[in-house]
């Protein structure tokens, strides 16, 4: 594992929840928040959306040795709510990983989990752990999407690659 790679996953991550957020968006408010089945992890897009968010703000604050009393992500009353937050939460997660050094990603991270038990990894596969985790919920979200309109665009790897370097739209 290295930072560049780490760097590049990241990317990849903003890239692919943006992608489906831009399609939820363009949806509206009443397909976002319709319930589309307990088969999900959440049963709305919006809150989906939320969870997202929530893992990442979660996870932030345990790699920079915060903590939170809450988990976030269902304060979120509207999809739209959900973009200003996150966006932050990116500029900062951005920030965080941009600045990691080799060495970081073998330092330990300890943490509370939900539960209160304190739990320690080295930080580069917990970074792994998030991306995949999202992508995980990416995939639930694309299928709540299919469910309520149509199939969303690809958000693989390899098409994040092909429209980073210009290939493909």
């Amino acid at each position: 594992m290295s930072v560049e790679l780490i760097h590049g996953l990241y990317d990849y991550h903003r890239w692919a929840n943006r992608r489906l957020y831009d399609v939820a968006t363009a949806l509206g408010e009443e397909l976002a928040s319709r319930d589309v089945g307990k088969q999900f992890s959440y049963t709305t897009i919006r809150r989906m959306f939320g969870h997202l968010y929530g893992a990442d703000r979660i996870w932030l604050a345990r790699w920079t040795g915060g903590a939170l009393t809450t988990i976030p992500g269902g304060e979120f009353a509207t999809l739209a709510s959900i973009r200003a937050p996150w966006d932050d939460l990116e500029r900062e997660q951005r920030g965080f990983i941009e600045g990691l050094t080799a060495a970081d990603l073998d330092r330990n991270i300890e943490y509370k989990n939900a539960e209160g038990k304190v739990l320690k990894a080295p930080l580069g596969p917990l970074l792994q752990h998030v991306a995949n985790h999202a992508t995980h919920h990416r995939s639930e979200i694309a299928t709540m999407l299919t469910m309520v309109s149509d199939s969303p665009p690809d958000t693989g790897l390899a098409t994040y690659l092909l429209v980073k370097t210009n290939q493909q739209r």
